[in-house]
């Protein structure tokens, strides 16, 4: 079952590896009622490493769910994402199924890579805009009625599911039926998955009433995809113009707004402000981001100069960082020390015990750390780390907005 709003006073506050690879964690899979919502206006937290933080913004978000040991922490931030945006525009708090937008994203990227000879990366990893793609055209539906704990687990569990999907898909652009392609091969790989995951319903009922997946989306969600924009900052492409995300999980080639990376802080703190979420991809590879202590910073020293004793100290508390250029923050794509690891949701701004300012991070690892499945992100970490974003336009800076060209 979702792990209900249960955190201490002092800690009930809202908090993309994108490719993540396998954690134990859990899928929830209950609906939680309007006043399950995790939110807070004022609120200080203490951790074991001596930080202390007070919320400065917190949006109001879903609970903490669990993807455990499969690599959708794409589709769990972006649905959380958009959970947080029915709520924004007034609508009911229902955990949405990240599990029917991951299997529907499987069988496009399926689809791709057959089309594409096998020459595209296939796992379990997405992008935010999978999510927004699967919704626009598949629509949605509760997560109690698609869990895709089908076979007795009680959670995710992908890893033998996805070797049998691969090696299918290995075998298809083999094509070793004289060269020829079966009209069948799609039925056989959806087979496999209606195996682990279940078959996917064609109406269902939620609150008394009956929909499909385009008409739950169209009459109880009712969000546009139209309003979601995604970024990304490189100084390899022009500003306020699109590029492609070149990332391996891309694979449906999506073009992102690339904007100056001051003007990536400027939009997310914007967002925040405004009471809108962001979803976040980014790197976590490195040794100043712990899940356990629920922090992410940027140390003075890099990663690979920093001593034993250093990493043995990198959370005792508040500390001086890098400063981050946008050349730096290339570099780290160009030679892979940044790498489209993790998707998670920031949902506010918290200031620490010094006056400095951290992203509120609500991650998909469940609730077994420091901060109850939340963790604090400073800015330099964002300006260093993130691979892309999205976030509601209306949630964009107008001057910034108005820049976008096309």
């Amino acid at each position: 079952m979702m792990q209900t709003a249960t955190m201490p006073a002092a800690q009930r506050f809202p908090q993309l590896r994108a490719s993540l690879f396998l954690f134990p964690l859990l899928l929830g899979s209950a609906l939680h009622a309007q006043d399950d919502l995790v939110r807070v206006t004022s609120a200080t937290a203490t951790d074991s490493t001596g930080y202390r933080f007070t919320t400065v913004v917190s949006a109001e978000v879903t609970p903490v769910e669990n993807q455990a040991s499969s690599g959708t922490c794409w589709s769990y931030a972006a649905n959380s994402f958009l959970e947080s945006e029915m709520i924004k525009n007034g609508g009911p708090a229902i955990p949405l199924s990240k599990i029917y937008t991951a299997r529907r994203s499987y069988e496009e990227k399926a689809d791709t890579y057959v089309r594409m000879h096998g020459g595209i990366n296939y796992g379990d990893g997405g992008e935010p805009h999978d999510v927004i793609n699967m919704y626009a055209k598949y629509g949605t539906m509760p997560d109690e009625v698609y869990t895709g704990l089908h076979y007795g687990t009680t959670k995710n569990q992908f890893a033998e599911m996805q070797a049998i999907l691969k090696g299918m898909l290995e075998a298809v652009v083999k094509a070793p039926n004289r060269g020829k392609l079966t009209p069948v091969w799609k039925q056989a790989f959806s087979s496999v998955l209606d195996v682990y995951l279940g078959a996917v319903p064609e109406n269902f009922t939620y609150a008394g009433k009956t929909y499909t997946p385009q008409t739950f989306a169209r009459d109880v969600v009712k969000l546009d995809p139209k309003d979601y924009l995604e970024f990304v900052s490189v100084i390899n492409a022009p500003f306020w113009e699109k590029t492609m995300m070149m990332v391996p999980d891309n694979w449906a080639f999506e073009l992102c707004w690339n904007i100056p990376m001051e003007d990536m802080v400027a939009t997310i703190d914007n967002a925040l402000r405004n009471g809108y979420t962001v979803a976040w991809g980014g790197d976590v590879s490195e040794p100043s981001f712990s899940w356990k202590n629920g922090i992410a910073w940027v140390p003075t020293n890099p990663a690979d100069e920093l001593t034993k004793e250093q990493r043995a100290d990198l959370f005792s508390g508040p500390r001086p960082e890098m400063a981050i250029t946008p050349e730096l923050r290339q570099e780290a794509f160009d030679n892979y020390t940044t790498q489209d690891d993790h998707g998670m949701q920031i949902t506010g701004i918290a200031q620490d015990q010094d006056g400095n300012e951290w992203y509120i991070v609500k991650n998909s690892w469940g609730v077994n750390n420091d901060h109850e499945g939340y963790l604090y992100m400073t800015k330099n970490y964002v300006r260093y780390k993130t691979t892309s974003f999205m976030v509601n336009r209306k949630g964009i800076p107008s001057a910034i907005l108005k820049k976008l060209k096309g």
